[in-house]
């Protein structure tokens, strides 16, 4: 990979599905193209409540951070694998509760590049910046994200979705460990990411694979909670997103299935 991205419109291919792509399709979203829409349509076919599982990460990304801001005091934030801008962005929610509020995007995407600006309406008060990079490319992350964020103060990290897009022998337990080692004490981690759960779920995934520009890796909840080893976990811990840290008066989806966990952990 070289230390810079290719121009947009040079990577910028509307004939293969692209994962932000099709996960603003599942959300009802307009930035896609019939590849995408043809990629989310056979997953819906397969496994109808895909839609669900990316409707509940969205709403698991606004409660973590609303949490970070307003109960630990998080400022700063590094949000990797942004996608497509939707209702809720991380510095919408942030900046709610603390306009200072400094946002870092990243995201690899050429389609979510020509949006970048959506994503940079910042308050008066704080910032936001966006970088076009890929997440193996960490070194290059944390020093754009630099420019933006005080790395001696604590910053809340989120990669939501974006682990599973990484096989096991690229081995994305260490990506995250280097991201988090860069970090200061206080800071955090919000991860959530789909599991291996459902035969029906899975095969969904391989047929996607099949054809996408990229590949999904489903894995055990127990796996997924691997990558937060090391930190001290935010209650109730790794868990089905609808149930962490449900809106008042809603218990998560109870008896329904949910094929996603995702937590929060305190770098100590």
């Amino acid at each position: 990979m070289s230390d810079q991205p290719q121009p947009s419109q040079d990577r910028l291919r509307t004939d293969v599905p692209h994962s932000a792509r099709v996960w603003n399709y599942l959300l009802g979203g307009k930035d896609n193209y019939p590849a995408d829409v043809e990629a989310g349509q056979m997953i819906l076919t397969a496994f109808p409540g895909i839609a669900g599982i990316a409707r509940d990460q969205r709403a698991f990304l606004a409660r973590a951070v609303r949490f970070l801001a307003a109960e630990a005091g998080i400022r700063q934030f590094l949000d990797i694998g942004t996608g497509l801008p939707t209702a809720d962005n991380t510095h919408e929610v942030a900046q709610r509760t603390a306009p200072e509020s400094r946002i870092v995007y990243v995201d690899n995407d050429p389609l979510v590049l020509t949006h970048a600006r959506a994503l940079l309406t910042s308050t008066p008060q704080g910032a936001c910046a966006y970088i076009d990079a890929d997440v193996r490319d960490t070194g290059r992350i944390l020093a754009e994200a630099a420019r933006t964020l005080d790395f001696d103060r604590p910053v809340g990290l989120t990669l939501l979705g974006i682990m599973g897009q990484l096989p096991d022998e690229e081995d994305p337990w260490a990506l995250v460990t280097r991201l988090i080692a860069a970090l200061p004490p206080g800071s955090y981690l919000a991860l959530a990411d789909g599991t291996d759960t459902s035969d029906s779920l899975n095969r969904a995934i391989e047929a996607y694979n099949a054809r996408s520009a990229g590949s999904y890796h489903l894995r055990s909840p127990e796996r997924i909670a691997t990558f937060l080893d090391g930190l001290e976990p935010v209650e109730p811990g790794v868990v089905t997103l609808s149930d962490w840290r449900p809106e008042p008066g809603r218990s998560g989806q109870g008896t329904q299935p949910s094929h996603a966990v995702g937590g929060v952990g305190r770098k100590p």
